[in-house]
């Protein structure tokens, strides 16, 4: 029965899937999984074949297997290994290259023989590399084949550099990569322009004669795409559903990359439910766009035409659940981010008391606050609350180098122009200009450069929360070690930044903490700084007496909105509020026309602002509620 139960649940799905409740739980079973046959084939004397992957996904699994090596003196004496993949051209010594990828991610800490690893050659004349291409096949052949393939997966569903296109008997080749791709490689390489535009890659057909396959992915960002390769119908303009036509393979996934997997993001289609208040609201939202009818116009039919006859039976009338959830919507409105004084607060989101609260907004780039949650603190500052913001990090390095030349001259000039001597400034304007004429994409800046390029997003972030309406005694800024590596790389998070940060918050003992609950930033910031403060939080609630009554609130905007069925607390915007919102973000003109790191989003921000906030208006309009301009929404997290 439990058998025929879960074949209910997963009826959506097209191939074998695990869900695991995080990467790191994820991570340690398929080395677990690698460790068994590499063991087994040891215990016969034989040699284990593994085809490996790159990129963020596998690195995990990696530095498993080298722990397992170091203190359960698990050997790769006898493990064969052949890569995927390799961008073409590439030096195999160059910093994006696969073979350095490998190396400092396993092949350095294991015993594995040199002669045993094979990863594709970047550095052949295009002219060699059909020949190669065969060779590689026929060596994997030779050895037996592979015993298992790991792959990640990429936004355009591909595996290995197989772009959409791709056909599934194809064997190792050179490539071209898609847009997509090459964006999604860019910060690597110091800007798309510099990514490779051709890869050598397996193909379909050599990864489908592997006698397993283990296919990962990891967080919210992946699981679009997991659910076209797992639920979707196979085409090449998605390779991974090539994968669907093989017996051997398993996808292996976080809850984040599963989530929009049928079963998760709408169990009612596939399953009886346990109905509870979060789910109810969640299918009423969905319901009501799938139908396209506003909450309180739905029926009974409607209920019974998809998939929710469950619910109206145990739950109904109809009509009262449609109340029940156009109430919780309504009650997430707000103008009064910080309670509204003298008022029934028993159908707010927040608080009427203290009539005048302590707020503090962590922004972990210098832009984050206005760009995500600008008109909320701008309200909050004139409705009379004592509000302070802290820049979590620098975001020194999302300045262009011509800035930072274009305000040194400034500088020269102006102590010209006032009489005082330039040659200190002038030393190091040369030093500058002699550095960047010869700097390398993802080169860690002078000291120099990075300390202005630092001043930069500070005078902007300043300016920014003046116009939010702040004194200067209200804007702090952390410069959190984590961060501060001149590399787009970053160090682990120390007790240091923690501590840092539980003394701001000693200090000021806000009523309500603003933080950063965007975790698609595709550079990992966000998520960084919310732990940080979240952890910060729950050490202080073991000790002070003032953190019981500290709400944490979570904003998005700049990479994504929370749905609706998770907001809280929704802030409308009139028109004038939304402009004043855009003027705010305006102060940052580093980041203004085109950012360094734009993501996949080549808007700018303040245009993803506006718009991400006026689509979640709509949003609630179409469900049945005012139409307003905009809305900021916000997340309650519970410490």
């Amino acid at each position: 029965m439990a058998r025929l139960n879960l074949l209910e649940e997963t009826r959506f799905e097209k191939l074998a899937v695990s869900v695991y409740k995080d990467e790191h739980i994820a991570s340690q079973k398929v080395a677990r999984r690698i460790a068994d046959i590499v063991t087994a084939k040891q215990e016969k004397g034989e040699n284990a074949v593994l085809g490996l992957a790159t990129g963020a996904t596998p690195v995990e699994v990696y530095e498993e297997l080298a722990r397992m090596h170091k203190e359960e003196g698990l050997s790769f004496k006898n493990v064969i290994t052949f890569n995927l993949d390799e961008y073409y051209p590439m030096h195999p010594e160059a910093k994006q290259s696969y073979v350095r990828f490998m190396d400092e991610q396993l092949f350095d800490h294991i015993d594995i023989k040199r002669e045993n690893i094979h990863i594709p050659d970047g550095t052949l004349k295009k002219e060699e590399i059909a020949d190669y291409c065969l060779d590689y096949e026929k060596k994997i052949s030779e050895v037996g084949g592979l015993d298992l393939q790991i792959l990640g997966i990429g936004r355009t569903g591909h595996i290995g550099f197989n772009e959409p296109g791709s056909a599934p008997n194809s064997g190792t080749r050179l490539v071209t990569l898609d847009d997509l791709t090459r964006r999604d490689a860019s910060r690597d390489f110091g800007g798309k322009e510099n990514v490779p535009t051709k890869a050598i890659t397996m193909g379909i057909g050599t990864i489908f004669k592997a006698k397993e396959i283990i296919l990962m992915a990891w967080s919210k960002k992946k699981a679009p795409i997991i659910r076209k390769a797992v639920e979707g119908e196979i085409s090449s303009n998605v390779p991974a559903t090539f994968l669907q036509l093989s017996d051997n393979v398993e996808f292996i996934l976080d809850e984040d990359a599963a989530s929009e997997l049928t079963r998760f993001d709408t169990p009612w289609l596939v399953k009886d439910c346990n109905w509870t208040p979060q789910l109810i609201k969640k299918a009423v939202i969905w319901l009501s766009e799938t139908t396209k009818k506003p909450i309180l116009k739905l029926t009974e039919e409607d209920y019974n035409s998809n998939g929710m006859a469950q619910l109206a039976t145990e739950q109904g009338p109809a009509y009262d659940i449609n109340i029940n959830v156009f109430n919780q919507l309504q009650h997430s409105i707000t103008g009064w981010p910080g309670g509204k004084p003298n008022a029934d607060d028993s159908q707010r989101p927040e608080r009427k008391e203290p009539s005048h609260k302590r707020s503090l907004i962590f922004s972990p780039h210098p832009d984050d606050d206005v760009i995500s949650m600008g008109g909320t603190f701008i309200r909050l500052v004139d409705q009379g609350h004592d509000v302070h913001v802290a820049y979590q990090t620098s975001g020194n390095t999302a300045v262009w180098d011509t800035d930072v030349l274009r305000y040194m001259e400034f500088a020269i000039d102006f102590k010209t122009s006032i009489g005082e001597d330039t040659s200190k400034f002038t030393a190091i304007y040369e030093k500058m200009r002699e550095f960047l004429k010869t700097k390398q994409p993802n080169d860690i800046d002078l000291e120099e450069i990075q300390e202005v390029k630092g001043f930069i997003r500070k005078t902007e972030a300043i300016a920014g929360a003046r116009y939010a309406g702040l004194k200067d005694d209200h804007i702090h800024f952390m410069a959190l070690p984590f961060y501060e590596t001149g590399k787009r790389k970053k160090n682990p998070v120390t007790d240091k930044d923690i501590q840092l940060t539980m003394e701001l918050l000693q200090k000021i003992k806000p009523h309500q903490v603003f933080a950063a609950g965007d975790f698609a930033d595709p550079h990992g910031t966000h998520i960084t700084c919310f732990r940080i403060v979240l952890e910060a939080l729950k050490r202080l609630k073991k000790t002070e007496s003032w953190v019981k009554d500290c709400w944490f609130w979570l904003y998005r905007g700049a990479w994504e909105e929370f749905q609706v069925h998770e907001i809280e607390m929704a802030v409308p915007l009139s028109p004038q509020e939304v402009q004043r919102k855009r003027h705010a973000i305006f102060q940052h003109q580093s980041q203004k026309d085109r950012p360094v790191f734009p993501g996949d989003d080549e808007r700018e921000f303040w245009v993803r602002a506006e718009e991400r906030n006026r689509e979640t208006a709509v949003k609630y309009h179409d469900l049945g509620l005012a139409n307003y301009e905009a809305m900021e929404a916000f997340v309650r997290w519970d410490y």
